[in-house]
C-alpha cells in the first residue's frame, strides 16, 4: 500500500500591514473625515487655550486652517444620511418604547446630515449666506436630539451586555466547582468584554458629540459651552471614532 506524505500546513493568515491598513483607512469616508476632526479640533484646543498670542501669524494660519477644515468636513457628509434612513429600515425593534428610541436616533442623525448638505452649500456660496445661521441652529437640535435617542438606544444595549456577562460568569463559576471545562464560556466572555467596552465608548462619544450639539444651540453660551471643553470633547469623539473605524478596517 503506498504511503502517503501528510499535507503541507496552511499559512496562517497575516494580518495586513500598517501601510496597507492605513491605505484601506483612508479609503473610507468617514476614516479622512475624522482625521480631519483630530486636526480640526486640536488646533481649536491651541487656539481656545490662548497658548499662542493674537499678533502671532501662526494663530491666524491656525484660525485659517480650522475654518478650512470644518467646512471641508461637511462636504463629507453629502448622502451619509442615507445610512441612518437605511440602518431605520432594516431596524427590527422588539418593543414600542426600542422602536420610538431608533426613529429619534436615526430619524434625528439622518435630518442632521441632510441639513449639513445645505449649510455646507451656504459655506460655499452657493446659497445665500443670510440663511447659514438658521440651516445651522436646525442642524444643531436634529444633532442634539439624534444623540439623545443613541445614548438611549446604547445604553439599553449596555445593560443587555452587562446581563449576559453577569450569566456567563455564573457558568463559569458553576463549571469551576464541579470540575467542567469552560474553555468555551471563557471565549465568549473574552468577546463580550470587547463588545462592552466597545459600547461603553460609543457612549461616551455620544456624550461628547451631544454636548457639542447643545453648545451649538446655546451658540456658545453658559459653562458647558466653553471653547476648552468644547475642543476637548471634540477631540475625544473623534479620537474614540477613529479608534473604532480603524478596529472595523
Amino acid at each position: 500500500m503506498e504511503s502517503k506524505t501528510p499535507a503541507a500546513p496552511k499559512p496562517a493568515a497575516k494580518h495586513p500591514d500598517f501601510l496597507t491598513h492605513l491605505e484601506a483607512y483612508l479609503a473610507r469616508r468617514d476614516g479622512v473625515d475624522k482625521l480631519l476632526k483630530i486636526s480640526r479640533y486640536a488646533a481649536k484646543i491651541v487656539l481656545a487655550s490662548s497658548a499662542l498670542p493674537e499678533t502671532l501669524t501662526l494663530t491666524r494660519r491656525l484660525r485659517s486652517f480650522e475654518s478650512s477644515v470644518g467646512v471641508s468636513r461637511k462636504a463629507f457628509r453629502l448622502g451619509k444620511f442615507l445610512q441612518d434612513v437605511n440602518a431605520l429600515r432594516s431596524t427590527c425593534p422588539s418593543s414600542k418604547q426600542e422602536l420610538l428610541l431608533s426613529v429619534i436616533a436615526y430619524g434625528g442623525e439622518g435630518l442632521y446630515y441632510f441639513v449639513e448638505q445645505f449649510v455646507w452649500l451656504a459655506k460655499a456660496g452657493l446659497i445665500d449666506s443670510k440663511h447659514s445661521r438658521n440651516l445651522a441652529r436646525i442642524s444643531a437640535w436634529c444633532e442634539f436630539i439624534g444623540y439623545i435617542g443613541s445614548v438611549s438606544l446604547k445604553v439599553r444595549d449596555l445593560k443587555g451586555i452587562l446581563k449576559d456577562e453577569a450569566c456567563l460568569l455564573s457558568s463559569i463559576e458553576i463549571a469551576k466547582t464541579r470540575g467542567i471545562s469552560y474553555g468555551e464560556e471563557e471565549g465568549k466572555l473574552r468577546k463580550l468584554k470587547e463588545k462592552k467596552l466597545m459600547k461603553k465608548l460609543s457612549v461616551v462619544q455620544d456624550v461628547a458629540d451631544g454636548l457639542m450639539a447643545l453648545a451649538d444651540i446655546r451658540d456658545g453660551k453658559g459653562r458647558l459651552s466653553a471653547p476648552v471643553l468644547i475642543s476637548s470633547a471634540g477631540l475625544l469623539s473623534a479620537i474614540i471614532s477613529t479608534h473604532k473605524n480603524w478596529l472595523t478596517c
